[in-house]
């Protein structure tokens, strides 16, 4: 017996340690208007946090605990959700509306209250209600619990912390109120922004537009991008630079060298700057700058065309004494879908993951947009409006989420009372089986879907497969599939229709990269794979906000385990009501 408390003491003591060292984080964020001019245009109201845009940085250490105290200042029903954070045994904090709870309504507050254990890295968080995540964002940062010094790669010198984001010189409620009305997608943003602030490459060059990042020749750094754009990937480059990757979505890599990040909304990339020989030598200016990425095959219109601009930052050395411009990148173009595909498909993880191997449930799920009936609220319906019309919609295996207007997902499990709020039979596969890339398939039979709230009920610790399959229906786009409560692994994605006897042998099974959001190859197929360990009501849905209103998303129901602590929590006293 001695031998044993012997063996199980330094294990004891660093467990009390750990319990020791782990704080409390604690926030209050005030979501209201922020009178804010950019782009040489009139002053006009937007909501953020704190007068923040971004909003504030939340730093925490692995094992701590954060709670954010919200305040809702705004004219508008408001949530937050902390994206990638798993959230066990605090489902009820997750943030999307309806989902797991009701919207914090104007002048109302709710406390946000979970914990990091388990987790290090670049997350985020963001509103999950109407399109308010376009200014309603921040980043959340997970330190080791040994501090820098106990990350997997060299210390860096310092860490900076890179959110990119999408900006419009309109209200983006109401351009998302018009969406839905008309069924006619929001118009492309009239610029990009890096640390929210659109840059020099715009008619307007105003002062303090630009972000500056102010270095030390001679110093490592670490970048912590962000995504946190509405509707559009990004290519992400540095001129005369280039990046070690050595993190995605809050889960350590092998290090990937690449002069270019490639990253959708939703993603997170930890990437150390690299400078080129000169420049460590010498210093001097250069332009940070992100263009979008975008892979929808009927692109090339007027509309399009206009939100093919860059956001841009500058990155300057100290001591620089140079009187030239800085240094602009040469930026991919537009549609390089195989850069996109190289740097996506490439990453692997840092160790060998114990990926399960035995899968319980196998899910074929087809990511399309299309049309359904239109609604009695619905203003521009086809052909014959407003009866028996048609409306732009988007859908998963045909079906088109609507959610719940009464009472959120989560309550209606909890008190084991579904009636009325969703149904239990999401599809595991789609309706019909066709050519799904091919120019043919589209067509008015294929497009058309019906709204429903469907869930796909798992038990408890079961593994899913799921083969996320993009069609041409309407378009081909990559599509950023984010998945709430769970990391996933992706085992493979490439392009075509995805083919259960042959492609099962390009899977990675040893060290694949692990990830909460996958960017789905434009016109391809993603397969990830994950364990279903934490009960709750968790969305899964495209991070395309627009596509995301339209219906592209799903939920998963996941049944409590065998014990107290593998089981639903009572909601807080504070929950929001509908």
């Amino acid at each position: 017996m001695a031998r044993s408390w012997s063996l199980l003491l330094p294990f004891a003591l660093a467990l009390v340690a750990s319990v020791a060292q782990a704080a409390v984080v604690e926030h209050t964020f005030n979501v209201g208007n922020l009178s804010i001019s950019q782009l040489c245009q009139p002053e006009m109201i937007i909501t953020a946090v704190n007068g923040q845009l971004p909003g504030p940085t939340i730093v925490a250490s692995e094992g701590d605990t954060v709670v954010v105290h919200m305040v809702n200042e705004s004219p508008y029903n408001a949530t937050i959700h902390w994206h990638g954070i798993f959230q066990r045994g605090t489902p009820w904090a997750d943030g999307p509306a309806m989902v797991t709870q009701c919207p914090v309504l104007p002048g109302g507050n709710y406390t946000y209250r979970f914990n990091v254990t388990g987790q290090e890295g670049t997350l985020w968080w963001h509103s999950h209600f109407s399109f308010l995540r376009a200014t309603v964002y921040g980043a959340l940062i997970i330190k080791p619990r040994g501090g820098a010094k106990a990350y997997p790669f060299p210390k860096p010198d310092e860490e900076k912390v890179v959110v990119l984001g999408e900006w419009w010189n309109a209200s983006v409620y109401d351009l998302q109120q018009n969406a839905l009305h008309t069924g006619q997608p929001a118009p492309p943003a009239n610029a990009y922004t890096i640390n929210g602030k659109p840059g020099d490459f715009y008619n307007c060059s105003a002062l303090n537009q630009t972000h500056k990042f102010e270095l030390k020749q001679n110093k490592t750094y670490m970048l912590r991008i962000i995504n946190a754009a509405l509707n559009t990937p990004l290519f992400f480059k540095v001129a005369n630079h280039s990046f070690t990757v050595v993190a995605a979505d809050a889960c350590y890599t092998k290090p990937y060298k690449t002069d270019v990040v490639v990253i959708s909304p939703g993603q997170t990339v930890d990437a150390f700057l690299v400078p080129d020989a000169g420049v460590a030598a010498v210093g001097g200016r250069y332009y940070m700058a992100v263009i979008p990425y975008n892979s929808a095959v009927n692109a090339l219109n007027p509309e399009f065309l206009y939100s093919l601009t860059t956001g841009s930052a500058v990155v300057e050395y100290a001591g620089s004494v140079t009187t030239l411009p800085p240094v602009r990148p040469q930026l991919p173009q537009y549609n390089d879908t195989a850069t996109v595909h190289r740097f996506l498909s490439n990453l692997t993880a840092l160790v060998p993951n114990r990926v399960p191997l035995a899968v319980d449930t196998h899910m074929f799920v087809t990511v399309s947009m299309g049309d359904t009936v239109c609604g009695p609220d619905q203003t521009m319906c086809m052909p014959n409006p407003p009866i028996n019309g048609t409306i732009f919609a988007s859908s998963m295996n045909n079906a088109s989420l609507i959610l719940p207007k009464n009472t959120s997902m989560l309550e209606a499990l909890y008190h084991n009372n579904a009636d009325g709020v969703y149904t239990r039979d999401f599809p595991d596969t789609p309706p019909l089986v066709f050519d799904y890339t091919a120019d043919a398939s589209d067509t008015a039979t294929l497009k058309f879907t019906t709204k429903s709230t469907k869930v796909k009920t798992l038990p408890y610790n079961s593994t899913v497969q799921m083969v996320l399959q993009n069609t041409r229906l309407v378009s081909k786009e990559s599509h950023p599939m984010h998945l709430h409560g769970f990391n996933f692994f992706v085992l493979a994605q490439d392009f075509g229709n995805y083919n259960e006897t042959t492609d099962p042998a390009k899977f990675n099974l040893v060290d694949p990269q692990e990830r909460n959001t996958v960017a789905v190859p434009t016109g391809g197929w993603a397969v990830i794979r994950f364990v279903a360990d934490n009960p709750g009501m968790w969305f899964m849905h495209c991070h395309f906000d627009a596509h995301l209103d339209f219906g592209l998303g799903m939920v998963f129901e996941v049944q409590d385990g065998p014990t107290a602590e593998t089981s639903l929590p009572p909601p807080p006293s504070d929950l929001p009501q509908c």
